[in-house]
């Protein structure tokens, strides 16, 4: 077996930030079509789906640039603090990332896509939960730091 220090992130098994930014590219194209979230994504920063690059990058083990460009884990909850996502549009909003992925060629082995699938799927019911009036969620936490789990990538 593979020692840690030769288990690539996640970042790296995905193929970097151009993979992410692929990714970003697909997806929010695929969003502002959407009836049910594109109305979410009307006055969408034309940055923005740079930024969710710079996101997921760093979740997955690439380099700190969201925390240092953007302001880390604050700067994301603010950007979902208020806006009531219901569970319809967080789950079209999962749907349409995984058909990015497949779309961008994502590697699809099962278990890339399973860490690729639980962050997606965690962070996305927090953003949910967050975005709840009322909500009084942490205002200040790292970036979580998102691995292989039980299952790190075979390499023959």
């Amino acid at each position: 077996m593979a020692s840690n220090e030769e288990v690539p992130t996640l970042y790296d098994w995905a193929g970097g930030v151009e993979a992410f930014e692929r990714l970003t590219e697909v997806f929010y194209a695929k969003v502002k079509k959407d009836d049910l979230i594109g109305p979410l994504f009307e006055h969408m920063d034309p940055g923005h789906p740079k930024y969710v690059a710079m996101w997921l990058s760093e979740v997955f083990g690439g380099p700190k640039r969201y925390t240092e460009e953007r302001g880390g884990y604050p700067h994301m909850l603010s950007q979902h603090l208020g806006k009531g996502i219901s569970e319809p549009q967080r789950r079209r909003w999962v749907n349409l990332l995984m058909d990015a992925a497949d779309e961008v060629d994502l590697p699809g082995d099962p278990e890339f896509r399973a860490a690729f699938a639980g962050y997606i799927e965690w962070g996305t019911r927090l953003a949910v939960h967050n975005s709840q009036p009322g909500a009084t969620p942490p205002t200040k936490a790292p970036v979580p730091r998102w691995g292989w789990g039980v299952a790190p990538p075979y390499q023959p």
